[in-house]
Parts: structure tokens; C-alpha cells; sequence
């Protein structure tokens, strides 16, 4: 967010305890409040002083007539930028394993939403690895019937696409043992989707017999998945569960936006900036659906590279403390994975 906003110490210890206890309570906060559960060593007409000086940086507001008050969302920004700069890791809070899912990316990116919405009670997005990231590790194509063949690729980041060819003639099994030789020996090792990897299927030197069955498996190495196959989601039931009847209006729209799963993932990838975790709200996100909300997120990978991000919405009043150090114990995990089922490649 990077916003810089000039508060004297102890401004922003009470903005902290404010958004702590409203957070905690969803109760407008008053000086008296602040003063008896916080133990601070002030008055509380030096409290309210402070408040009202928070208000007047826009940071407080006042509910109706409440005599407490709510931080605004500049108020949210100021304390999450903080927790950002401040926060560590803590060992063993975020209590996710990832030995059961071997070396496949899928299922360690499901355990990660599981765990991550498990643990926090509100919607976990964890984004794939784009498929132009990954190479070819091995093929294989499998006779199921004289008509009826599978190609079976297997990715560097451990993902296994199957794709069935249906042909109007027998397919001579010598022809579907040769393909799967041809293909490990001249498309393993190269990205997916790539112009070079498509060469292999038009060599001007196979035969037109060759060209042909190649060409009925070659979907399986060009056809890219679709967004929705790279966006993983979890807990919304759980959120939906958490929702204040106010807020009702903006989870609609965040669950349709969730069903464009290309706009969701363009949203998450327009946030990441670096493997340091971030905090994004209200017009940050630049999208209406996520108006009213917060995204907390941060982006696993390689040393060199970031393959996606691991993140978390809910209601702009959370715990982005928690949430913080669980998306970035989260995103560790993940990159500790990733790493080294790449180097495996």
C-alpha cells in the first residue's frame, strides 16, 4: 500500500488497540474501553483527545451516535501497513504438511486452500503455477481400445493431463508405441503451450501416416487449462457463515466474481509484487465486487521466480495479524514444495 502517515507513538498504539478490540468485538470503542481492557498508562480524557485526533486524520469515524468509534478503512491501511513491517513468522503456528501430496503441485495447492480457510474462517484463493512455467517430464500413450487411444503427460510441476483420441480406423499398436518414443525424445524437457514445442508436431520429416496421429494427440500439449482449473478456493461456506447482515451485498458480488475465475485470478495477479506479504482493500483492488473486502496474500515460487500467490478475503474488520502470518507460513511452505519438485525436474 506504501502510504506513509505521520502519527506520534502512541497515535498509533491506539489506533492498534482500536482496530484490536473492534475486530474483536465489533463494538464501537470508547476512551473508557480503551483505558480499562488495554491498561493503558494515560486518562481516558487524554484517550479521548488522541481519538479524536485519529478521526480527525481520517483514520476513526463515529457510527451514528455512538459515543466509541470504528476505524475507517485508511485507518485498516495505516495498522496493516505495520503488522507488515513488523510481523514475523512464528514457528509452527500454521500447522500445514505438505509430505502426503508427493511431488504433485495439485494436491499440495488443495491442502494449502483447505488449511488456509480451515484455519482462518475466511475464503482462501491459492492460484496454480501458469502451465507456460512448466515443461513435459514424460509421455505416455496408452492403446484402451483398436479406436481408442490416451496421452498422458506428465508436467515438471507434477501435474498428469489425460486427454482421449478417438480414431474412425484400428490404430496399429506399433504406431501409438513409436508416438510415445518420438514425443519423450523431442518434447520432454520443453514448456507447454510453446511454438517450439508445436514443431515437433510438423517435422518435415515424419511421414504423412506419422503427422496424422500426432496431430489427433496434440491438444494434449497445446490446449492450456482453462482459468477455472488454476484458481483453487475454499471456505466459502464458512465465510458466508461470518457475514454481518451489512456486508451481505458485497459477498454476492465477490462469489459471482469467483465464478469469472480469469478475472479473480487477474485481481490476484495484479497484486503481487514480491514474496513479501501484502494487504489490498477497497479501491486498491480496482474491481467493484471487491469494494467492501480485504485480500491478504503473498506469493510463493521459485528463488528467482514467483509461480503464484497464496491469499486470503474476507471482511475489511479481520484479524490481519493472523491472517498475515498465515499467508506467508503458507506461501513458505508452498515455495519449499515447488522448489524441489523442480529441482527433481
Amino acid at each position: 500500500m506504501g502510504r506513509v502517515v505521520e502519527l506520534t507513538p502512541r497515535q498509533r498504539e491506539i489506533l492498534r488497540r482500536v482496530v484490536e478490540e473492534y475486530v474483536s468485538t465489533g463494538e464501537p470503542v470508547g476512551s473508557k474501553t480503551l483505558v480499562e481492557r488495554s491498561a493503558m498508562r494515560v486518562s481516558s480524557s487524554t484517550v479521548r483527545n488522541e481519538l479524536a485526533a485519529l478521526e480527525e486524520r481520517g483514520l476513526l469515524m463515529h457510527p451514528h451516535t455512538s459515543a466509541g468509534r470504528i476505524p475507517t478503512e485508511t485507518g485498516y491501511r495505516v495498522f496493516a501497513d505495520d503488522l507488515l513491517e513488523h510481523v514475523e513468522p512464528e514457528h509452527g503456528e500454521f500447522p500445514l504438511d505438505l509430505s502426503a501430496a508427493q511431488s504433485e503441485i495439485e494436491a499440495a495447492l488443495q491442502a494449502t486452500t483447505e488449511m488456509l480457510s480451515q484455519v482462518n474462517r475466511l475464503l482462501a484463493l491459492v492460484s496454480a503455477p501458469p502451465l507456460e512455467a512448466t515443461t513435459v517430464k514424460h509421455v505416455e500413450v496408452l492403446m484402451l481400445q483398436p479406436q481408442l487411444v490416451m496421452v498422458v503427460v506428465i508436467t515438471s510441476a507434477g501435474g498428469v493431463t489425460k486427454r482421449l483420441a478417438h480414431f474412425e480406423e484400428h490404430v496399429d499398436p506399433g504406431l501409438a508405441g513409436w508416438a510415445a518414443e518420438y514425443l519423450n525424445e523431442t518434447v520432454a524437457g520443453l514448456q507447454l503451450g510453446t511454438t517450439l514445442l508445436r514443431r515437433r508436431f510438423e517435422d518435415p520429416g515424419l511421414s504423412t501416416r506419422e503427422r496424422a496421429f500426432l496431430d489427433t494427440l496434440r491438444p494434449a500439449f497445446t490446449e492450456l487449462l482453462a482459468p477455472e482449473q488454476r484458481l483453487y478456493v475454499g471456505g466459502a461456506a464458512d465465510l458466508l457463515e461470518e457475514v454481518r447482515g451489512e456486508e451481505l451485498a458485497s459477498y454476492r458480488r465477490l462469489l459471482e466474481l469467483l465464478e469469472k475465475r480469469a478475472a479473480m485470478l487477474e485481481v490476484l495477479g495484479g497484486s503481487i509484487d514480491s514474496r513479501r506479504p501484502f494487504v489490498r482493500m477497497g479501491a486498491d483492488l480496482e474491481s467493484f465486487a471487491l469494494y467492501n473486502v480485504a485480500l491478504v496474500g503473498a506469493a510463493y515460487g521459485l528463488v528467482h521466480r514467483s509461480l503464484g500467490s497464496v491469499s486470503l478475503i474476507g471482511p475489511v474488520r479481520m484479524d490481519y495479524e493472523k491472517a498475515i502470518r498465515s499467508v506467508r507460513s503458507a506461501a513458505a511452505e508452498l515455495s519449499r514444495f515447488v522448489e524441489a519438485v523442480f529441482e527433481e525436474d
